[in-house]
């Protein structure tokens, strides 16, 4: 009787507080910017550090496994120049695939905003280091540390799973989504602009190159981001919520997801990262093909990512947030990879432009709805104290999935052709379709 009263007269938990999800989103905003600011700048950093360090260190070792790659019709300099970014991207990808459940599991039993302070603050230092990285080994070091660091946005999606209902958990993912796309479109704008502005010669003694300017505006934002978090982050965390400290803990990515105890978490993470998986593959051949089939130059391309980008964030900011509360998590996910596929198949037949854009449109509303309803899926019906762990593992496997999907599928693409690639990841794009319909409904 006692404890049953202490039960009905104790405070209700403070209901989600639209000012955090606020705070929340331009952490992930201003963050976003840092990082695809260099988006423009990397074939142009790839010729700069060859010129500076030539074949002999490691930026040629790189070149030459590369190169070893190529389709045997020859050497394309664009093949060369797309898949030794693509293992650049990799390197930084595979940093988050091991850090994000570090970082989530982390802010579990700390709360989210020291872990958010702490990260935050050590991607600033790897702007720092870019901006005097007159060498490519620095260049290098710089991005893994940033890679490390950006494993963070677990802490962010959990934050979010914080303040928000489980009946609005996928509005509060969507707000996610949002963030990502107007960072990835305001990034690589600004780093364009700013590219332009290459320091003085003079300083090349301390490590400043061409780039450093770039560098130097990433760090303002970090700097900015960390500021914003020590001023307006309020901790999302409850201490009641907290996980044990002296839980054993198991930081390895793959470890971690098969110690989840929840067989649909499983599942749901091993459903989403196939999907990631294909759709990877796509970010980067994607370039190849406006280039083969609708002669495009680096300019024009923007075209296709803007257009992507706006598509992305008027589904996420607006047709998930709507739709996905009515219709359920487990419809949207779904939906949204068969139609991925679908854009996917029409993509790989297509010849001209309408019907190539049309297939895109596809692919960015179907992304849109799969990418907010699976985060929304695994936080649902994952506990309250192992959110940011959870979080964590879905996130780390998108990194594995970001790194090594587009290097599997540049080489089938450039071995096999433009066809041949999009129908595999179409046809592929099934797999976790059919897998994913024994996931089951989240309560709410």
């Amino acid at each position: 009787m006692t404890t049953a009263a202490a039960e009905s007269t104790a405070p209700a938990a403070p209901a989600p507080r639209p000012l955090s999800l606020g705070v929340i989103f331009l952490t992930l905003y201003i963050d976003l910017i840092g990082f695809s600011i260099s988006f423009p700048l990397i074939p142009r950093m790839l010729t700069y550090y060859l010129d500076h360090d030539g074949r002999a260190g490691l930026l040629g070792w790189l070149l030459r496994h590369v190169e070893g790659l190529a389709p045997p019709s020859g050497q394309d300099p664009l093949f060369v120049a797309a898949l030794l970014g693509g293992v650049l991207s990799a390197a930084y990808s595979l940093l988050q695939f091991l850090f994000a459940p570090i970082w989530g599991a982390r802010s579990d039993r700390i709360g989210r905003r020291p872990v958010l302070l702490l990260t935050v603050a050590g991607t600033a230092f790897s702007y720092l280091l870019w901006a005097f990285s007159g060498s490519f080994w620095l260049f290098i070091v710089a991005r893994l540390v940033g890679g490390a660091m950006s494993g963070n946005l677990s802490v962010a999606t959990a934050a979010v799973a914080d303040v928000t209902s489980r009946e609005n958990r996928a509005k509060g993912m969507g707000l996610i989504g949002v963030a990502f796309g107007l960072g990835f479109i305001t990034g690589p704008a600004i780093g364009g602009i700013i590219g332009a502005v290459e320091p003085s010669a003079r300083w090349a003694q301390y490590g400043i190159n061409p780039f450093s300017a770039v560098a130097f505006v990433a760090l303002a934002f970090s700097l900015l981001n960390l500021a914003w978090i020590g001023l307006r982050f309020r901790e999302t965390l409850p201490a009641g919520h907290r996980s044990d400290p002296e839980i054993e803990r198991t930081v390895h990515p793959w470890r971690a997801l098969f110690a989840i105890h929840d067989a649909a978490i499983r599942r749901a993470n091993l459903v989403y990262f196939m999907v990631a998986l294909v759709f990877s593959g796509y970010e980067i051949t994607i370039s190849f093909l406006a280039t083969e089939r609708l002669h495009y130059n680096e300019h024009q391309m923007t075209y296709i990512f803007v257009f992507a980008g706006v598509l992305a964030i008027l589904t996420q900011g607006v047709l998930v947030r709507r739709l996905v509360p009515r219709f359920g998590e487990k419809l949207g996910a779904l939906g949204g990879v068969t139609l991925i596929a679908a854009g996917f198949g029409l993509v790989a037949i297509a010849r001209t432009t309408l019907p190539i854009y049309l297939g895109l449109a596809l692919v960015s509303i179907g992304s849109g709805f799969s990418n907010v309803s699976f985060s929304s899926l695994i936080s649902l019906y994952s506990r309250a104290d192992e959110q940011g762990k959870v979080l964590g593992v879905f996130r780390s496997l998108g990194s594995l999935a970001r790194a090594l999907g587009p290097l599997v599928a540049g080489v089938i693409f450039w071995w096999y052709g433009s066809l041949f690639t999009y129908v595999l990841s179409a046809a592929l794009l099934l797999v976790p379709v059919v897998a994913g319909l024994g996931l089951p409904q989240p309560e709410k």
